[in-house]
C-alpha cells in the first residue's frame, strides 16, 4: 500500500499578470480504480491560489509534482551567479534571494531578479538582451537535465528566459512559491521524503507523455488522445470537462496519473546522477535516471 492518499501535477506559469491559463492542477486518489480530475475545472489560477492550495487544501500525504525549475545550474561553475558576490551558496539561499528582490511584485511575480543589473547578466531576456555571462548556445544545464537529455528530452536553460519553450520564468516565479512552502511541505531531494505527510517533488510532464507512448518532440497530450494514453498507465478514464482541453490541463492530468504509477520505484528516489551536493544546489526532476 502507498503511503501517499493522492498525486497530484500542477502545470506551472511565469506569465506576467493576475491570474494564469497556464496554470492546471490535476489530482487522482491512490485508489487504481479512480482516473484523475482536475482540481476547480475551468478556473482561472494565479500564483497565490496553488500557494494557498498547497498549504490549506491540498490533501493530506499527497505526492505533488511541480513542472518548474525548483533551481539554476550550479554544478558546471560551482556557483548560480559566477562573479556575483551576492552569489548564493545552496537552492534555499537562491529562493530566499528571489523574494528578497522580487518583495514588490505583484503576483509572485519575478520581474525584478530579472531585470537586477547583476542577475540579469547571466539571462537570455527579450528584445536581443543578452547577459555577457548567459554563455550562449542553449544555455547553462543541470546535472538533472543533461540526465534529460541522455532520456530522449529536450531541455531549455532555466537561465533562458525568450522563445514558447522557455522555462526560466516559471522556475523564478516558482522559486518564490517554494520559498513560503518550504517550511509546510518538504521539498524532494532538498528535503529528504520523511516517510508520512505530504511531499513535493520537481516533474517534467513530457516524462509523462514519453512513457504514455507519445514520441520525442510530440509530447502535447489532445483532449481525446488522453483516456488513450492514461489506459497505458493502467488509469481507468479521466473525469471528463465541460470546456475545451487545453495542453496545460492534459499535461497534468497525465502527469498525476503517472505519479500514482512510478512513485514507488526505489531507483527513481536514488537516480545515480543524484549527489548530496547537487540535493543541496541544483536539486533533481523526479522519473530522471
Amino acid at each position: 500500500m502507498s503511503r501517499f492518499s493522492h498525486f497530484a501535477a500542477i502545470d506551472w506559469s511565469g506569465a506576467q499578470g493576475p491570474r494564469q491559463r497556464g496554470i492546471a492542477v490535476a489530482i487522482c486518489a491512490a485508489d487504481p480504480v479512480s482516473g484523475p480530475a482536475l482540481v476547480r475545472p475551468g478556473y482561472i489560477w494565479s500564483r497565490q491560489d496553488v500557494l494557498d492550495w498547497l498549504l490549506h487544501e491540498m490533501p493530506p500525504a499527497t505526492l505533488v509534482g511541480l513542472d518548474l525549475g525548483p533551481s539554476l545550474p550550479f554544478a558546471d561553475k560551482g556557483a548560480f551567479f559566477p562573479g556575483w558576490d551576492r552569489s548564493p551558496p545552496d537552492a534555499r539561499s537562491l529562493w530566499a534571494l528571489v523574494e528578497e528582490i522580487c518583495a514588490d511584485d505583484p503576483h509572485l511575480g519575478a520581474g525584478s531578479f530579472v531585470d537586477h543589473p547583476e542577475a540579469a547578466r547571466h539571462f537570455r531576456r527579450h528584445g536581443g538582451r543578452e547577459g555577457d555571462l548567459f554563455g550562449g548556445g542553449r544555455g547553462r544545464l543541470r546535472v538533472t537535465e543533461l540526465a534529460q537529455q541522455a532520456q530522449g528530452l529536450n531541455p531549455y536553460s532555466n537561465l533562458n528566459l525568450v522563445g514558447a519553450a522557455q522555462v526560466g520564468k516559471s522556475s523564478l516565479t516558482g522559486m518564490r512559491v517554494l520559498h513560503r512552502v518550504q517550511q509546510h511541505v518538504p521539498i524532494w531531494p532538498f528535503d529528504a521524503d520523511p516517510g508520512t505527510g505530504s511531499l513535493i517533488v520537481e516533474i517534467y510532464t513530457s516524462l509523462a507523455a514519453l512513457a504514455a507512448g507519445k514520441r520525442k518532440g510530440q509530447t502535447k497530450i489532445l483532449g481525446p488522445e488522453l483516456d488513450g494514453c492514461l489506459a497505458r498507465f493502467a488509469c481507468p478514464p479521466h473525469v471528463p470537462l465541460d470546456g475545451p482541453y487545453s495542453d496545460h490541463a492534459t499535461d497534468a492530468l497525465l502527469s498525476a496519473a503517472w505519479l500514482r504509477l512510478v512513485h514507488d520505484r526505489p531507483m527513481l528516489w536514488k537516480p545515480s546522477g543524484l549527489t548530496a551536493d547537487l540535493a543541496r544546489t541544483e536539486g533533481w526532476t523526479f522519473g530522471v535516471n
